[in-house]
């Protein structure tokens, strides 16, 4: 039998309302009531109807979350840290794969869920400024990644050039000189372009040159395309002294060519990722990354949504979440990297 309000109530010997205080937890409550009420609700086991409390507000207690990639380790891990904070203020997260297909982005960004959800946090591959300009409909629209997009919209993203910097500045500091870039998008600027441009800065603040040989393009950011760009380097006479990847993925598929080829990570050729996933910890190379804060990143989304939702947010604003580079062997070696934390 379903446990409700006037039952706690009863329990406690308080008014419906006091419980209804300490449910919705307001303030101005008594500490020595709040216990005795709070006791009431563990003993009988009380849970609040979250859908009905959503209702009464005129909302329907969910945010959707669109995403390019699910099986991307990056992605999956995102879409955990908004769950996890949606839940925290008794949200549920409603998933949208959309492939990094503008089409797809597009249906999700114009609101065909619009009677579903409260809210929108939206990660675009291919959507261009101009879809986003005349989007329709008042749920809130919240932007993750990459893409730099100038309109109205809370935008949250780590500062990629900075990052990319710091990644090429490790291995330059480590004595290498020819640094590939791994994962710039064949027939577009977007979304790796800000990465690429902090690779190009970091050289030439260092005095290295800039070589656009050393860019590989992809058509995507898998395991398979870091894997084929490598082989693309080498296969054209190639031999940087260090890659950079646009992602661990990327990454991880680049150092598994550069092992059938014979050649040594770090030794021979040391290797950077970004996103800091799991699985880059635990190869027989562990993974230097850049590590995004993505707990932070996946707070602040979900917060921005409910702060437009409550009529409490500023003006829309890019929101700056951290990062580290986390050092590991596939640069600094085996040796060095016991004393490394591993992320």
């Amino acid at each position: 039998m379903r446990v409700s309000l006037k039952d706690v109530a009863a329990h406690a010997g308080v008014s419906i309302k006091t419980v209804s205080n300490v449910v919705n937890n307001y303030q101005h409550v008594a500490p020595a009531m709040r216990e005795r009420v709070q006791r009431s609700i563990d003993e009988l086991g009380y849970r609040p109807n979250l859908t009905a409390r959503h209702l009464r507000a005129g909302r329907t207690g969910i945010i959707a979350l669109a995403l390019p990639e699910l099986g991307n380790p990056y992605f999956a891990e995102l879409a955990a840290a908004v769950i996890d904070t949606a839940a925290q203020h008794d949200y549920t997260v409603l998933l949208d794969h959309t492939g990094g297909r503008r089409e797809q982005e597009l249906l999700v960004s114009q609101g065909f869920r619009a009677r579903v959800i409260d809210g929108l946090i939206l990660s675009p591959i291919e959507l261009e400024t101009e879809d986003l300009r005349d989007r329709a409909g008042n749920v809130p629209l919240v932007l993750l990644g990459e893409r730099d997009y100038d309109l109205p919209y809370d935008h949250i993203a780590i500062d990629n050039v900075a990052a990319a910097r710091e990644a090429v500045a490790h291995l330059v500091a480590l004595g290498r000189r020819e640094v590939a870039f791994i994962g710039a998008r064949r027939g577009s600027n977007q979304p790796a372009q800000l990465r690429v441009r902090g690779w190009r800065e970091e050289l030439a603040a260092a005095g290295l040159p800039v070589d656009e040989g050393l860019v590989a393009a992809t058509d995507g950011w898998g395991h398979a395309d870091g894997a084929a760009a490598m082989t693309r380097l080498l296969d054209e006479g190639r031999r940087p002294d260090a890659v950079f990847a646009f992602n661990d993925p990327m990454a991880i598929g680049a150092m598994r060519v550069l092992h059938a080829r014979g050649l040594r990570v770090p030794e021979d050729i040391a290797v950077v990722g970004f996103d800091d996933v799991v699985e880059g910890r635990f190869g027989a190379v562990s993974l230097t990354s850049v590590s995004p804060d993505k707990a932070a990143i996946g707070r602040l989304a979900v917060e921005s949504v409910l702060a437009r939702l409550g009529g409490a947010a500023p003006e829309p604003r890019r929101v700056w979440a951290g990062y580290r580079l986390v050092e590991r062997e596939s640069t600094v070696g085996r040796r060095a990297a016991d004393g490394t934390p591993s992320g």
